[in-house]
């Protein structure tokens, strides 16, 4: 079987995933990131009266167009305590901050602006009608549908939502996607391994990348490499009603690789496997009647690699999230050599050239059982398949691993 092209696959996988568009109405604390399902108008108005953006004096602003006016203060304005009577021609308000504007007033003078005399004020900075006042409705009105559906909830709109008088919000429901660790040699970390054993890393890459991407979690533990077991995990995520079950080992077809031959006799579609890239060329996708199903690689540099490529992707669809930019194209700071017909994902640092660029550089070991490697990587270096050596100096294209080093 010839080796699948990642743009291929990634095309392949993606262009059957539909966003998953199941209602839920969530408290405001847990809908950060969620992408709202409905439009949301405001349940009020903002601000609900004529507000004083500053402490000062409210006034008529026609009465002091010039410094020098005197007025007498007939009371006072504060947040939550409004001034009841009304401003006549030449009277003044004790006003402050976010306090309702009295009825016959239109502007507000700066406290440092009046000078105190017996029984009021003296104005010492001329008065402009309308200054410092926030109009009723300035921010929206009720009924004005501020934020819209497909909207991706963050920090400001949950303070707008908050602002509108929402409690709840109806957003789409969160891919649920079950993490299927397999392998007789794996133990979880904090275990005291034999020899021929080693601890389960990537479970925990992936399941992170996973919450990171918009989905939940349900981790069905470690399976040993026995087809009932596998069998049984398997059944237990498909009662759970997962969209996307995920395998890490076992995927290819080596005498202890089961989880391929157990998915395809519980009724899994086989979409491909074997993608010409390196590391990560045994992924598998296919289908369980709705359900996606990926079998990462067990190596885990190669399945946090797959996961980037095809787990993050599939995950944001499902969820109606944008992509994430990973893509970039930086200077290599060295050399890099001709490639065979694999396309390589080579671990890399980020840095500034002597131009000011960010610069590439790869590590010099690149085996794929090196997780420290790849936490200290910055990027992965997209090497196509038979390209030619890369001149350092030259444009080069990168899979960026923390997006927000490009600023």
């Amino acid at each position: 079987m010839s080796l699948l092209p990642v743009a291929e696959a990634q095309e392949r996988l993606l262009s059957r995933a539909e966003p998953i568009e199941t209602l839920e109405t969530v408290p405001l604390p847990e809908a950060d990131g969620r992408v709202l399902a409905t439009d949301v108008a405001a349940r009020l108005t903002q601000p609900p009266f004529d507000a004083s953006a500053m402490d000062g004096y409210a006034l008529r602003g026609d009465e002091a167009p010039e410094p020098g006016t005197e007025l007498k203060l007939i009371g006072m304005s504060s947040a939550g305590h409004g001034f009841e009577g009304v401003v006549g021609k030449g009277e003044t308000v004790r006003i402050f901050t976010g306090a309702p504007v009295p009825s016959g007033a239109d502007s507000v003078l700066l406290q440092e602006d009046a000078e105190k005399i017996e029984g009021g004020i003296r104005t010492t900075f001329a008065v402009r009608p309308g200054q410092h006042v926030r109009p009723r409705g300035q921010d929206f009105v009720e009924g004005e549908a501020v934020l819209k559906a497909g909207t991706v909830l963050d920090f400001s709109r949950l303070t707008v939502a908050a602002g509108m008088n929402h409690a709840t919000l109806d957003v789409w429901r969160k891919p649920v996607v079950a993490l299927l660790a397999t392998g007789d040699e794996l133990l979880p970390p904090g275990s005291s391994p034999a020899p021929a054993q080693i601890i389960a890393s990537s479970t925990f890459g992936i399941a992170a990348m996973a919450r990171k991407a918009g989905a939940e979690v349900l981790d069905l533990g470690i399976v040993p490499d026995d087809k009932a077991a596998i069998s049984a995990a398997v059944e237990r995520a498909r009662r759970a009603d997962v969209d996307v079950i995920v395998t890490l080992g076992g995927a290819s077809v080596g005498d202890h690789d089961l989880v391929q031959a157990t998915l395809l006799a519980s009724g899994m579609k086989l979409d491909f496997w074997r993608i010409a890239m390196r590391p990560g060329k045994p992924l598998m996708v296919g289908s369980l009647g709705e359900t996606h199903v990926i079998g990462l690689p067990g190596n885990p540099v190669s399945s946090l690699v797959c996961g980037i490529l095809f787990l993050e992707p599939l995950i944001r669809k499902l969820a109606s999230l944008p992509p994430v930019r990973r893509e970039a194209t930086v200077e290599a700071a060295a050399t890099l050599r001709a490639n065979d017909q694999r396309q390589d994902y080579v671990r890399a640092t980020l840095s500034r050239s002597s131009s000011g660029a960010l610069a590439t550089k790869p590590f010099t070991k690149q085996d794929s059982s090196m997780m420290k490697i790849f936490a200290e990587a910055d990027c992965l270096i997209v090497r196509p398949p038979h390209a030619p050596e890369l001149p350092a100096g030259s444009p080069c294209p990168v899979i960026m691993l923390r997006p927000d080093l490009l600023g």
